[in-house]
């Protein structure tokens, strides 16, 4: 709501705060999508597990799991081109894209990810039937569940998880050892004068650090899930699998809070404003 006023004041927002944006939008989209699959978990479990339902809402999820993924490598990428100056053309290349075209780019990556996320329509097959808890009449029910074709899965792990988060990493350790490089330049060259202020730099490590461990985290529990295949709904491996995937847009919007302080500026703002305005009435 506040870059959107901004945008309505016809300000321009920095490349971070749009991409904080679509960080938000997509963590909202997640959060509804994955509320709407527990309310149907816990009150119908009949209507999760028809085929079109269960299939709508697992192309959606990882859909918007690899969007995120990759507002992370240009969150990543913007954050290293701005504080390393580095001169390798490909570097100079992301810079300009960046800072002219980051809201095309962001729709490209989005289309670019639902294009390689749709075909999983067609690739879910029954992998394995699941037992459910027993019902009132004391009887059990046995769910399908689905999982993609292996041929499918590979590819699109790479292009969804595993490519953003490489190239996140390698943004990283670019800026983590510029600054590094440039605070042992500076202790030793200019002992004299001050020291630099990085809290800036500091807090855009942090940001990329905590994201990168989302996506390890998202990548380890889709892989222990795959090779441990539990059986029932309060299985330890199912269980923590769900249990991360409901709290990861909560920790994103944990992380963007604490990184931007133009974010955390509206929200002190607007509750101290309601607060003085409910103390006067």
């Amino acid at each position: 709501m506040g870059n959107l006023d901004i945008i309505r004041k016809k300000g321009k927002l920095s490349p971070s705060d749009v991409i904080f944006l679509g960080k938000g939008i997509v963590n909202i989209l997640l959060q509804c999508l994955l509320t709407l699959q527990v309310i149907f978990a816990t009150f119908s479990k009949e209507v999760f597990y028809i085929r079109g339902v269960y299939i709508f809402w697992k192309v959606s999820i990882y859909f918007l799991k690899y969007c995120s993924f990759w507002l992370t490598f240009w969150l990543s990428a913007h954050y290293c081109t701005s504080i390393t100056n580095l001169s390798y053309g490909f570097f100079i290349w992301i810079k300009r894209i960046v800072s002219n075209f980051l809201s095309r780019l962001l729709f490209l990556t989005a289309l670019g990810m639902f294009i390689v996320s749709v075909p999983g329509i067609w690739t879910l097959n029954v992998d394995r039937n699941i037992q459910s808890s027993e019902n009132s009449t004391g009887a059990s029910n046995t769910n399908a569940v689905y999982i993609f074709s292996f041929p499918y899965l590979l590819p699109v792990t790479i292009l969804g998880v595993v490519l953003p988060f490489c190239l996140s990493l390698l943004c990283l350790v670019l800026t983590f050892s510029f600054l590094l490089r440039h605070v042992w330049r500076v202790k030793n060259n200019d002992s004299g004068s001050t020291r630099p202020n990085l809290q800036a730099h500091v807090t855009a490590l942090r940001t990329i650090f905590f994201l990168l461990l989302i996506i390890t985290s998202f990548f380890m529990s889709r892989l222990i899930f795959f090779i441990g295949r539990p059986t029932n709904n309060t299985d330890p491996i199912a269980m923590a699998s769900w249990a991360f995937l409901l709290l990861s847009p909560s920790a994103e919007a944990a992380i963007i809070f604490q990184a931007s302080n133009k974010l955390r500026r509206i929200i002190l703002r607007r509750f101290w404003t309601r607060s003085r305005r409910n103390t006067e009435t």
